[in-house]
């Protein structure tokens, strides 16, 4: 059901309060024209009424020649705040950003981030935000995963449809998203609630299998159809099965860029009251998806770039993948099992 201004307003009030915006704080709103300018008001509205010194920063589309769709993960790297140091300076001296335009991914944001300046991404349908409002108890289970998931040095996948994938890990950090941006430098995403990290170089291994509702994204289909990923030293190798393999290998081969085919992050989903089910209720440009990215227990793996975490893969072709039904573990210790969250008890749903 639609979500009223009034309501909308309310519930960035409460995010923006978990996100520690007050009085002594000051708050920029990133837009463009395609922004939902509902969110963008409301952003406003709520920071003003917690007595932040508010401004906006406007730019221009981008969309760059070789993207396909208008999926805001489409093609990563480059946005329209690419080289333009004048708006990225502006941006730096607030502390907190509200993103309702998209900077994931660019070499700006993470700039941005090292000067201490907060982020929060804000592009979903505000039904789904409505949905998915975060609260602490989002944060505490997210974090309790997050402990377990900086100490581990291993994570196996396996499942009925024939998954059988392995990482080591330790080379790249633990990152957790759940739904507000509270610590200085931090980038997160209202909605969400899970939690990845990267494997080691060179070490995913295995076989991947997305089977028959399974999710690609920035696609937003269910597959209807069984596909077979081969992985080998870090790298998708094969890619197998009928038509939508077919079609997952051109759309691949489009970008002529080896690197398309690289394990990006690895992890889980911690959000109850995401839906796997809910991406068939909206139509295509309803914002990312986060519904898939985040519904509880299931296991996201995607591929392409790992620069924000101090690696090397720099290429515009990011494909996150959720799986239904899959065991995981970390270090032989269950954590998903059949896609329900086992361990530690701390992360379950109540």
């Amino acid at each position: 059901m639609p979500v009223s201004d009034s309501e909308l307003t309310q519930m960035f009030e409460q995010v923006l309060t978990l996100s520690r915006v007050d009085e002594t704080q000051s708050v920029a709103i990133l837009k463009s024209h395609y922004s939902n300018p509902r969110t963008v008001r409301a952003a406003m509205d709520a920071a003003q009424r917690l007595k932040a010194k508010v401004y906006a920063v406007e730019l221009p589309s981008f969309n760059h020649p070789r993207a396909m769709g208008n999926d805001m993960t489409a093609y990563c790297g480059d946005t329209a705040l690419t080289g333009n140091l004048a708006a990225q300076r502006a941006l730096e001296a607030a502390d907190l950003v509200v993103d309702t335009m998209m900077l994931l991914h660019s070499p700006e944001q993470e700039q941005i981030l090292k000067t201490g300046t907060r982020i929060l991404l804000a592009v979903e349908p505000p039904e789904v935000l409505a949905r998915m409002l975060p609260t602490e108890d989002d944060k505490r289970r997210v974090l309790a995963s997050e402990a377990l998931l900086k100490q581990a040095r291993s994570l196996h996948v396996r499942s009925a449809a024939g998954s059988d994938f392995h990482a080591e890990l330790g080379q790249y950090p633990a990152v957790t998203e759940y739904g507000f941006a509270d610590e200085p430098g931090r980038w997160d995403h209202w909605p969400s609630g899970f939690l990845f990290s990267w494997p080691n170089e060179e070490t995913a291994q295995g076989t991947l299998v997305l089977d028959v509702g399974d999710i690609v994204l920035p696609f937003k289909n269910y597959c209807r159809e069984r596909i077979t990923l081969e992985i080998d030293k870090g790298f998708i190798t094969g890619i197998h099965g009928g038509f939508e393999a077919e079609y997952l290998r051109d759309y691949l081969k489009y970008f002529k860029d080896p690197e398309v085919y690289g394990i990006s992050h690895i992890g889980w989903g911690l959000q109850p009251r995401a839906q796997w089910t809910a991406m068939g209720l909206h139509d295509r440009n309803d914002g990312m998806c986060m519904d898939a990215r985040a519904f509880y227990g299931n296991f996201l793996f995607s591929t392409g770039p790992n620069t924000e975490v101090g690696g090397t893969r720099k290429t515009p072709c990011h494909l996150d993948i959720p799986l239904r039904g899959c065991d995981i573990y970390l270090d032989d210790r269950a954590v998903v099992l059949a896609g329900d969250v086992v361990y530690p008890p701390e992360s379950k749903a109540s």
